[in-house]
C-alpha cells in the first residue's frame, strides 16, 4: 500500500485500493479483455458455448439459441418450425470466469502486431515470411482449398477455435484477485439499448441500407435447417420476373410509416428531458435517423409503444415491443428488488425466443444477444445507473 496520513487520528496508515470492474463499450471490452467481441464466440459471457449461425447471403454472423434459458420442460424447446428446425436439449451455459479464462490462455505466445504463436516444446522457430507473421500464412494455405461443388463457396475460413478468440492475455490478470472477481468488465447498457432500438426502427421503417429485412435476410431462410424455415416468407418471382418479397409480421405499409414518423416528428418534450426529434424525422422519405443514446432511450422507453398503438395492428410485434420497453424501464430504474429480478430474467428470455419466431436472424446481432446476459449483472454490480457510460461520456 501506501503511506497516507489520516488527518483525524494523527496518524499513518496503509493505503490499498483494489479495482473492482471496468466501464466501457463493447469493442473497448475486447481490448481490455483481450476476447474478440465478433466472430464465432463474440459473447465474453457465453465464451467458448456462444451459439452463433453464419448467414451465407448476408455475410455476417447471427446469434441465436435463446431457448437454452428456458425451462427444460417449455413448449419451445419442442418446437422445431417457428425456430430453427430443431429441438433445444441444451441448457443455459455458465458464464464463464476468469479461472476458465486463464486456463485457455495457458501455453500461448501473444507478440505485439504478430498472430498468436502456441508455444509447444522440442520446436524451433519457422523461417521466411510465416515466421515474421505468426501464423497468418499457414491459415491462407488452408484456405486455397477446392471448390465445392455442393455448397458451391470456392474457398473457407478454416475453422476457428474458441481459444483463438483471444488477442492477448489482459494485464488485469496480474492482479492477483482478478481471476476470482465474478463481474470483471461491465456490459454497457446504454449502448445495448441504444443498438436494440435502432434495430427495431430501421426493420420497422424499412429504411434502406439499414434494415435487417431484404432479399438476403429472406435467401438465408432457405439455408438454416435441413429444409429451410419459414417458406411464407421465402422470395419469390412474380409473372414479369421480379423478385417479390411476402410481407412479414413486422412489415409496416406506407401510410403506417408516414403515421408513426409524424407522431415522432410532432412529438414536444419539457426542455432538458430530450432532444428536439422533429430534427431526426424525415418525413419525405419516412425515416428517423442522427439520434443520440439518450433520446433511443427515451424512445424506447416511453414513446414507441404508445407511436406504434395507432398504427400497427399485429399483436405479437406490439407485445414484443411493449416487453422490451418495460424491460429496460425496470432493468434502468434506480430502485431495485431483488425478489423481481428472477421474473425479469424470464420476461428477457422470453421476449427473445418470441423475437426469435417472429424476427429474421439477420435482426439477431451480438448486441441484441447480449440482453439475456444483464440481470445476471445486476445481481452481482448493482443498479445499472452505476455502471454504465452516461455520465462517462458527458463529463469524460
Amino acid at each position: 500500500g501506501v503511506d497516507t496520513f489520516d488527518s483525524c487520528t494523527q496518524e499513518k496508515f496503509s493505503l490499498r485500493a483494489a479495482l473492482l470492474w471496468t466501464l466501457n463499450d463493447f469493442p473497448a471490452l475486447a481490448y481490455l479483455y483481450g476476447w474478440s467481441t465478433s466472430g464465432k464466440y463474440a459473447c465474453p459471457s457465453c465464451g467458448p458455448f456462444t451459439r452463433s449461425y453464419w448467414l451465407n447471403k448476408s455475410k455476417k454472423f447471427c446469434y441465436m439459441g435463446h431457448r437454452r434459458w428456458l425451462p427444460q420442460n417449455h413448449v419451445f424447446r419442442r418446437r422445431k418450425k417457428e425456430f430453427d428446425n430443431t429441438e433445444e436439449m441444451e441448457l443455459a451455459p455458465i458464464t464463464m470466469s476468469g479461472s476458465s479464462a486463464l486456463r485457455m490462455l495457458q501455453g500461448r505466445v501473444f507478440v505485439l502486431g504478430k498472430k498468436v504463436v502456441v508455444a509447444k516444446k522440442g520446436k524451433g522457430k519457422k523461417k521466411g515470411k510465416d515466421s515474421e507473421k505468426g501464423i497468418e500464412g499457414s491459415e491462407k494455405q488452408k484456405c486455397k482449398r477446392a471448390p465445392n461443388k455442393k455448397s458451391g463457396n470456392v474457398a473457407r475460413k478454416p475453422e476457428k477455435k474458441p481459444e483463438d478468440c483471444f488477442k492477448k492475455k489482459s494485464i488485469f490478470f496480474d492482479l492477483e484477485y482478478w481471476e476470482h472477481n465474478k463481474l470483471r468488465h461491465n456490459l454497457d447498457v446504454m449502448h445495448i439499448e441504444k443498438n436494440v432500438f435502432e434495430n427495431l426502427i430501421r426493420t420497422l421503417l424499412d429504411i434502406y441500407s439499414k434494415t435487417k429485412d431484404g432479399l438476403n435476410a429472406r435467401l438465408d431462410l432457405a439455408e438454416i435447417g435441413e429444409n429451410g424455415i419459414r417458406r411464407n416468407l421465402h422470395p419469390t418471382i412474380d409473372d414479369n420476373g421480379k423478385v417479390v418479397l411476402p410481407d412479414a409480421p413486422f412489415t409496416m405499409s406506407r401510410k403506417q410509416q408516414e403515421v408513426l414518423c409524424s407522431v415522432m416528428h410532432n412529438i414536444r418534450t419539457s426542455d432538458g428531458y430530450a432532444s428536439n426529434f422533429s430534427r431526426h424525422v424525415n418525413m419525405k422519405d419516412c425515416t428517423i435517423s442522427g439520434l443520440k443514446s439518450h433520446d433511443c432511450h427515451v424512445i424506447l422507453e416511453d414513446i414507441l409503444p404508445l407511436a406504434l398503438r395507432s398504427c400497427y395492428p399485429h399483436k405479437e410485434v406490439m407485445e414484443i415491443v411493449i416487453w422490451l420497453s418495460n424491460f429496460f424501464k425496470k432493468l434502468c430504474s434506480k430502485v431495485l428488488y431483488v425478489s423481481e429480478l428472477d421474473e425479469l430474467q424470464e420476461s428477457i428470455v422470453m421476449t427473445l425466443c418470441n423475437m426469435e419466431r417472429i424476427f429474421l436472424p439477420s435482426f439477431f446481432t451480438i448486441m441484441v444477444h447480449l440482453m439475456v446476459h444483464l440481470v445476471e449483472e445486476v445481481k452481482l454490480g448493482g443498479p445499472v445507473h452505476y455502471r454504465w457510460m452516461y455520465p462517462l461520456e458527458r463529463y469524460g
